[in-house]
């Protein structure tokens, strides 16, 4: 968290500063700032010029200012980012629902007077000035059925674990991988590349319908599993009791009746 759903809705609202032209760079943990990324270098490339475009790859969203340089920004687990005062999100699900001016790690100020910031409060997350983008996999959004068969086929790794390798596929998460999962009737620890090809097309079909359902919704802590995701959850499809497990290294809620 956020995951891609939390991402885009992100996106859609930063999109909404194009054409604001950056008066201040206020970044006040030097921590956050990632990379070579520091205070004088961000003011050289952004201060005095207008933001050009914004897009998203995965979880993280860029912002594009000027014409030679490139805002990427990461959101941890609890990053909210907020456009004049105005939250993208009512709240995350593993954040605290107040906020405190203290947790603005980011922010542009712009020439009238508003602001694009990013608050964290468990600092998880990280802004960099021109990241690369190299090492992450195709966008979980809108990646074909073939390619998604072809990252699945070439790993014998739980499917859940190769689901959530940003390196083979950018932006799924812990809560999104688990209700892809579960809507799509697939145990999580299963070799990905066992999977066959009708069970790896009925995987895709989900992930594609769940992800643009979910940004819909307002995030993936949203999905139709989470409030089970806990000791005495039941499937809401079918009632079974759910079982939880570690896949890949993260906690993971299941339902053995109908995930095979």
């Amino acid at each position: 968290m956020p995951e891609l759903p939390e991402a885009e809705c992100y996106r859609r609202v930063a999109e909404q500063a194009v054409g604001r032209r950056v008066a201040e760079v206020v970044a006040p943990d030097v921590w956050y700032l990632k990379g070579a990324t520091d205070q004088a270098a961000l003011d050289r490339a952004l201060v005095g010029r207008p933001v050009t475009e914004v897009w998203r790859h995965g979880k993280r969203v860029c912002v594009g200012v000027g014409s030679d340089h490139v805002l990427g920004l990461q959101f941890g687990m609890t990053g909210i980012l907020e456009l004049d005062g105005n939250a993208a999100l009512d709240g995350l699900r593993y954040a605290p629902r107040r906020r405190d001016d203290a947790w603005v790690r980011f922010a542009l100020r712009f020439e009238d007077g508003g602001v694009l910031g990013l608050v964290d409060p468990r600092r998880l997350g990280g802004v960099t000035l021109d990241p690369d983008l190299e090492g992450l996999g195709p966008d979980a959004a809108t990646i074909g059925q073939a390619a998604l068969a072809r990252a699945l086929a070439a790993s014998a790794v739980p499917v859940k674990a190769r689901l959530l390798d940003q390196s083979v596929l950018a932006g799924v998460g812990n809560l999104l991988g688990d209700e892809v999962l579960w809507r799509s009737g697939v145990d999580p620890r299963r070799p990905a590349r066992d999977l066959g090809r009708a069970v790896s097309r009925r995987l895709h079909r989900h992930l594609v319908a769940t992800i643009a359902e979910l940004v819909e919704r307002g995030g993936s802590h949203l999905g139709d599993l989470v409030a089970e995701r806990r000791p005495g959850g039941r499937c809401p499809r079918d009632g079974s009791a759910l079982v939880r497990t570690t896949v890949g290294g993260r906690t993971t809620w299941w339902c053995p009746t109908h995930q095979r």
